[in-house]
């Protein structure tokens, strides 16, 4: 998954550079202040495992980002998550409550292949620390481990751009790696929707002329 996570960036950015320059070789403009954007949105997820013991999860958490238009129909940037979750799930008939606390970056892009409707790939880094509690037998101690996972989300999303101005969005992603860890996945490994809804807002015009 890491080579993936490489691979994906590297991808991104070189997309990013070679829109860039087809823009400036068009326009005959370098960097634009107006064009940079910063901003965020509230990540919500759920689902309910098929596997044996059953198991839901639910997902909660803040996503900062600041990107770049690169062309009118590309945006890209890098996102930092603090996302938290919890699932209840059943093992040898014991019911357990698992909560983590998500603490992550990673870079997207977003394609405008008409207006509005985006299509989204965001590579990520996270570092997870997971909290088991068995329901049923309170004297058991707290299971606590902290690890790292990668993630590779993909989906598909909505929004109100305005370039230069604002961007109101909301977009459904799916983990696509296979990482066990990953905070968009079950106890069984099972990927869950995650739903983004978020507001961008563009750094004013530079006076400078150009």
């Amino acid at each position: 998954m890491k080579k993936i996570l490489l691979v994906s960036i590297a991808t991104i950015l070189m997309f990013n550079a070679k829109a860039q320059r087809e823009d400036e070789e068009e326009k005959g403009l370098g960097f634009r202040q107006e064009n940079v954007f910063i901003g965020g949105s509230i990540t919500l997820g759920f689902g309910s495992s098929s596997g044996y013991g059953g198991g839901t999860k639910f997902v909660i958490g803040a996503n900062p980002e600041i990107g770049y238009t690169i062309v009118n129909w590309v945006d890209a940037g890098i996102v930092f998550n603090t996302i938290y979750s919890s699932m209840k799930y059943s093992e040898n008939y014991i019911r357990y409550r698992q909560t983590a606390l998500n603490l992550g970056v990673g870079a997207f892009v977003r394609i405008y292949p008409v207006s509005n409707f985006f299509l989204q790939a965001q590579p990520e880094f996270n570092t997870i620390k997971y909290t088991d509690k068995n329901l049923d037998q309170t004297n058991i101690p707290v299971n606590s481990q902290k690890v790292k996972a990668n993630s590779f989300l993909v989906g598909v999303g909505y929004g109100q751009r305005v370039v230069g101005k604002f961007n109101f969005f909301t977009v459904i992603m799916m983990d696509l790696g296979k990482e066990y860890y990953s905070p968009y996945r079950n106890s069984y490994n099972e990927a869950i929707p995650i739903i983004r809804s978020g507001f961008n807002w563009y750094l004013r015009p530079s006076k400078k002329r150009r």
